[in-house]
């Protein structure tokens, strides 16, 4: 008959509470300090069969790139290939995918190809962001910007893109005329500085017939901020079947011609502004 000897005891008694702290959710750490178990091979063995908690198990922050290279492996795909479309090394590429079968050999042409195209791509991300990055600069280089800074910046706008009286067909008013809505919104701004009653301003539309006139006169009233049901008659332009149009799709709107009626005496006063400004830039500095 066998005999139970003070040693087992103590093993089985230390295993018991191994398990209860295991089950009440402790990690191997917190077992080993709570009992002071400093050997692993023993703790191991006082831990056998039970499972860790979920909380000590830590998410595998490789396994969505491990899924990518497994997918572009499948869809045949080199080394060099999965490496430049996901940054990871080699090394780790080979661990994930050592089980599925090797592509075929490519043409060195093909190869050659598609490594030109990947480069060239990340050439051009590498160049939009540098866009970004100056665009960005520079807009934080205005800063607030001064009535006085308005004002010049306006007649300079309107001088450039607005209507302007000539010799042989007297036409003294202000009517400006784009498609950009910036522009609209910069010359309103303008507008405004100068004591211009928006009652007096009226708005129309331009626009080809293809489009969505409704929309397009509903998203122009949001940008100056009447109602659309104020805009006058819209000229339509017809269609060319000769001529291939550029500016179509969702973002073609048309463009917004903004008059300000009776406006003779201030158009005078723009004409004269532009011009001394022109006079102040080249004016000699002896």
């Amino acid at each position: 008959m066998a005999h139970t000897t003070s040693k087992d005891t103590d093993y089985e008694a230390l295993r018991e509470q191994a398990v209860a702290l295991r089950r009440a959710g402790l990690s191997r750490r917190q077992i080993r300090d709570r009992l002071h178990v400093d050997n692993n091979d023993l703790l191991n063995r006082l831990l056998e069969g039970e499972p860790p908690p979920e909380w000590t198990k830590r998410p595998r922050a490789k396994d969505d790139l491990r899924e990518k290279a497994r997918e572009l492996r499948l869809r045949g795909w080199t080394y060099d290939q999965i490496q430049m479309e996901l940054g990871c090394s080699k090394s780790s590429i080979s661990l994930w995918v050592r089980d599925l079968p090797r592509p075929e050999r490519r043409d060195p042409t093909e190869q050659a190809k598609l490594a030109a195209r990947k480069r060239w791509e990340h050439e051009l991300a590498v160049r939009e962001e540098r866009r970004r990055r100056t665009k960005e600069s520079a807009a934080a280089e205005i800063g607030d910007l001064s009535d006085r800074d308005l004002f010049i910046a306006g007649v300079a706008l309107y001088w450039s893109e607005g209507s302007k009286d000539k010799p042989h067909a007297r036409r003294e008013r202000i009517v400006f005329v784009n498609s950009d809505p910036n522009m609209i919104r910069l010359f309103m701004a303008w507008l405004d500085l100068l004591g211009v009653d928006r009652e007096h301003i009226a708005y129309r539309l331009m626009i080809h017939e293809s489009a969505d006139v409704e929309a397009a006169e509903r998203y122009w009233a949001d940008v100056v901020r009447v109602e659309h049901g104020t805009f006058g008659r819209t000229t339509l332009k017809r269609h060319n079947p000769r001529t291939v149009r550029k500016n179509t799709g969702d973002g073609y709107r048309g463009c917004l011609v903004v008059t300000v009626r009776r406006s003779a005496e201030l158009y005078r006063r723009v004409e004269g502004w532009w011009y001394g400004i022109v006079g102040a830039a080249t004016a000699s500095d002896l």
